[in-house]
């Protein structure tokens, strides 16, 4: 996948948060641009905003902390913000980094509004990041953290290899379906309720099966 997609139609990796939650989600606001705000994507923006705001660099003993550290990964095809990269220092197994002394291990930490998700789309975003880092910086990342605002504490995330592939295989057919510039049909399922997007989404409309079946079968009857 690598080379064969411009960097400027990289997918950035805030869309898998979408992706793995729907995928006509993704296709309708990626795709076709269509997007409604409503109070937890508002409080989430805003949540970002704080940290992005926040000062970039900051040293707090052995540890580095740098916000808002854009990332890409051209093995990916996408870009990225990290809300946090923490790099700890470690003199033996850690890295070098221009103008600082020492060397040092990377650990990224995303700040998500809430409460953890029943799916996977947190970790995947995460490991996404690692993924890019690893690439950018040339190492080996084992773990990272989200930071939920709800329970306000962290939980670990582990980049195992099965995390690791569905970041690669998700990413790989977000792109083919841009590229394509198609749009998945309706499936419903309980998270409707919940979309962002379901005014402009309808999922209602599926038990009304497709324009181009009711059309013939009409056809049909005028015949």
């Amino acid at each position: 996948m690598a080379g064969a997609i411009p960097e400027d139609d990289y997918r950035q990796l805030s869309e898998l948060q979408h992706f793995t939650f729907c995928r006509r989600q993704w296709a309708l606001i990626y795709i076709e641009q269509q997007w409604e705000d409503n109070l937890l994507t508002v409080e989430g923006s805003l949540m970002h905003g704080r940290v992005h705001d926040s000062a970039k660099t900051e040293l707090r003993g052995d540890t580095l902390i740098v916000r808002g550290l854009r990332v890409k990964s051209g093995r990916l095809c996408a870009v990225g913000v990290c809300d946090a990269v923490e790099f700890k220092r470690d003199d033996g197994a850690g890295i070098t980094l221009y103008g600082r002394k020492g060397k040092w291990i990377p650990y990224p930490v995303e700040y998500k509004h809430g409460s953890p998700k029943e799916n996977c789309a947190d970790e995947l975003q995460l490991c996404g990041q690692a993924i890019c880092l690893e690439e950018m910086l040339c190492c080996s990342i084992s773990s990272g953290a989200l930071f939920y605002g709800e329970p306000h504490r962290r939980t670990e995330v582990a980049f195992t290899g099965e995390l690791r592939k569905k970041v690669v295989s998700s990413l790989k057919e977000m792109n083919e379906l841009y590229r394509r510039g198609y749009t998945p049909r309706v499936r419903r399922t309980k998270s409707c309720n919940a979309c962002s997007i379901r005014n402009i989404c309808l999922p209602e409309l599926e038990r009304a099966g497709s324009a181009r079946a009711y059309l013939k079968a009409h056809a049909q009857e005028d015949t």
